[in-house]
């Protein structure tokens, strides 16, 4: 007798004997029937880093980088995916998990534990969402739980970004969100989507009505985190997005997309009352040229009651030369202004007493040679040069204790030399 597979592993692992499932069998189990169209999938994700000179205390604050993987090696995150994707059924239903191990977890900030993203565990739920369709026109998609951001032109994912490092766009942009996401594709070249969550995220279930806490953590001692804000209980973060994408009857350019988005809400952090607005537009662009590809994105970040100024630009070249090899590109420009006078940016910190806003061009260059199966493999070169002449990167990792809390940065440039190994299973 032919057994389901689901029952051969089960009986591998001493659950079930093969003779008591064997009239099991015969009766397809709802339970099997719902595994049989389930996929688990993911990837490893590791990283070795050299920072040109020393002193590593003021690195560029891009999203998941920083002084923890400075001048070494590094395993990054691993994910494990489980998800049904919908079908093409009218009420079509599925989900989708994505669970994240690793020092990147940590960064992410998913944790529904207060908030507390300095005490977080290397254990993150990046999404975790049911998926359905209602049969209205084309068909209307939502996604209820935890879902990426619908702005940026970069992923979460560093494998599915041309390049290694993030950009200082990504890394102004909300990650996630806990709420409702309606999506639909209105023709071939229009599709749009519209959401309301609780906050701009990340934190899972936070709330824009609670209030900060001090909490007694020991070995640290006491600590006064905000967990919320002073907003109405009804209070909501709002979303929108719109894309375009060129007909084939538009030659070379087809396929090429237009986005645009934006979101409001309550952020998460107690400054200018923890309200901010993101907005972002970007565009990828096929050419004449087979096998190159532009981008270009703009995102812009305002955060409600300061007179604050943090945007940036960044433009992409892809092109893939070979089966196996491929280069990216990517330039930058940062303006982050600091939300009041001697105080911090969005990113940047101000700890040389300065006012200045902090301008910085960023230029990455990455080659990937995929030699293996199912392995991205990767060399990445950056460069970040602080454009007004202020002192942004460096400053000593290690001070002396008199100096202690006190690490200026003394650089204008900073350099680093990256290896990227993927693994997608």
């Amino acid at each position: 007798m032919k057994y389901n597979k689901w029952t051969v592993a089960l009986a591998a692992l001493g659950v079930v004997s093969l003779a008591s499932a064997a009239k099991a069998e015969e009766k397809a189990s709802p339970v099997l029937t719902a595994l049989s169209s389930t996929t688990i999938s993911g990837y490893v994700d590791t990283s070795a880093e050299w920072n040109f000179g020393t002193g590593n205390a003021n690195l560029p604050p891009y999203k998941f980088g920083g002084a923890g993987k400075a001048d070494g090696f590094n395993l990054d995150v691993v994910q494990l995916r489980i998800d049904k994707p919908l079908d093409e059924q009218d009420w079509a239903a599925g989900y989708r998990a994505d669970f994240w191990f690793g020092p990147d977890a940590k960064t992410l900030g998913t944790d529904s534990y207060l908030g507390l993203a300095n005490l977080a565990s290397d254990f993150a739920i990046r999404q975790a969402y049911v998926a359905l369709r209602a049969p209205i026109g084309r068909g209307l998609d939502f996604k209820i739980g935890v879902f990426d951001s619908i702005l940026g032109y970069e992923s979460v994912e560093a494998g599915n970004n041309p390049n290694f490092t993030r950009s200082y766009g990504h890394s102004i942009e909300p990650q996630t969100h806990t709420g409702l996401l309606a999506s639909y594709r209105f023709c071939d070249v229009l599709s749009a989507s519209v959401g309301v969550a609780d906050t701009m995220g990340p934190s899972i279930n936070s709330r824009s009505s609670s209030t900060p806490i001090t909490l007694g953590i020991p070995t640290i001692g006491t600590a006064t985190v905000d967990v919320g804000g002073q907003k109405a209980e009804s209070y909501k973060t709002y979303m929108g997005s719109i894309a375009i994408t060129a007909p084939d009857s538009m030659g070379f350019l087809a396929g090429s997309t237009l986005y645009g988005g934006v979101a409001n809400g309550f952020s998460g952090v107690a400054r200018a009352g923890g309200t901010q607005a993101s907005y972002y537009v970007g565009a990828t662009v096929a050419t004449p040229l087979t096998g190159l590809r532009a981008g270009a994105a703009f995102d812009y970040l305002d955060i409600h009651a300061v007179n604050n100024d943090t945007w940036s630009l960044a433009g992409y070249l892809s092109f893939q030369a070979t089966e196996k090899l491929s280069l990216h590109g990517r330039l930058e420009y940062f303006k982050d202004k600091q939300l009041v006078p001697g105080g911090n940016g969005a990113l940047f910190q101000d700890l040389a007493g300065g006012t200045a806003p902090a301008e910085v061009l960023s230029v990455t260059a990455t080659v990937q040679y995929d030699l293996w199966k199912n392995v991205i493999s990767r060399l990445e070169l950056r460069w970040d040069n602080s454009l007004g002449g202020n002192n942004l990167f460096g400053g000593p990792s290690n001070p002396p204790v008199a100096t202690l809390g006190a690490l200026p940065p003394n650089a204008q440039n900073a350099w680093m030399l990256a290896a990227n190994i993927i693994y997608k299973f």
